[in-house]
């Protein structure tokens, strides 16, 4: 059975959306200011990186890790130059 869990961060002035398909097939998509940055399918329960760029001068690269399982799935916003990494918080769908 498929479900979607949605997360968010606002980080710096940017809105950072990951939803996350749990299934057979699990896919995790990532939105910065609401488009589409970043998509990938997820092997297994191990955790799956997920490169996007915040539309910074000049951009920031960063990236969203995401865990499909095997119990509730997870989303983590790691941008380069900041040495926390930021736990994205899951949202109503």
């Amino acid at each position: 059975m498929r479900r979607r869990h949605h997360f968010h961060i606002d980080y710096r002035g940017h809105s950072v959306s990951a939803t996350v398909e749990t299934g057979l097939r699990p896919v995790v998509e990532v939105l910065v200011d609401g488009k589409e940055t970043g998509h990938a399918a997820i092997r297994a329960d191990r955790p799956m990186a997920v490169p996007i760029e915040l539309p910074t001068d000049p951009p920031t690269p960063a990236t969203v890790r995401a865990t499909a399982g095997p119990d509730v799935p997870r989303c983590l916003l790691v941008v380069e130059g900041d040495p926390d990494q930021h736990v994205m918080a899951p949202r109503p769908y």
